[in-house]
């Protein structure tokens, strides 16, 4: 990923998350969430984790971006060094299900690997069935850990997933 990237991950995050979170996160957040206010705050994140953070792009024949994914050491208390996590992964959704989220798992597990982390892990919104299956598929199981984060003054859980590479 560069800089000249981030605008159309911007645009697939927010309508990412406007597709897959539509009736789990509460309708006002997914409403409020813009590409704009989204490309100023994903450009201000690319340029602090330039370093420790892996961001990668997926392309189309034309070159036009159709999925990114994020990585870096896990955030986690106490951890290991050899510990990763998957911060995002988002596909254009008019294209999940093409394997272009498959490929950019395994491009993600592929520079983990060479970054040095043994172990994979990932938070996922409890209720995001869709995307449970698609990490159970790929080799993650839910290691009992859970979180909660707050949406609009709604508190919507997590399930954290983990995968030896």
């Amino acid at each position: 990923m560069t800089e000249v990237d981030v605008p159309a991950v911007s645009a697939i995050r927010v309508t990412g998350w406007q597709a897959a979170y539509a009736g789990i996160l509460p309708q006002s957040y997914l409403d409020e969430m813009t590409v704009e206010a989204d490309v100023q705050q994903r450009r201000r994140h690319f340029e602090r984790s330039r370093e420790g953070t892996t961001n990668l792009v997926a392309v189309d024949a034309r070159g036009r971006v159709v999925g990114w994914a994020c990585f870096g050491r896990f955030r986690g208390n106490g951890t290991s060094t050899a510990m990763g996590e998957l911060y995002a992964l988002y596909v254009q959704p008019s294209l999940i299900g093409s394997g272009i989220g498959r490929m950019l798992l395994e491009a993600v597990h592929s520079h983990a690997h060479a970054d040095d982390f043994g172990l994979m892990l990932l938070w996922v919104l409890t209720d995001n069935t869709r995307a449970r299956h698609f990490y159970e598929r790929a080799g993650y199981i839910a290691d009992g850990a859970v979180q909660a984060d707050d949406y609009d003054g709604v508190s919507v859980s997590e399930v954290r997933y983990r995968r030896a590479l």
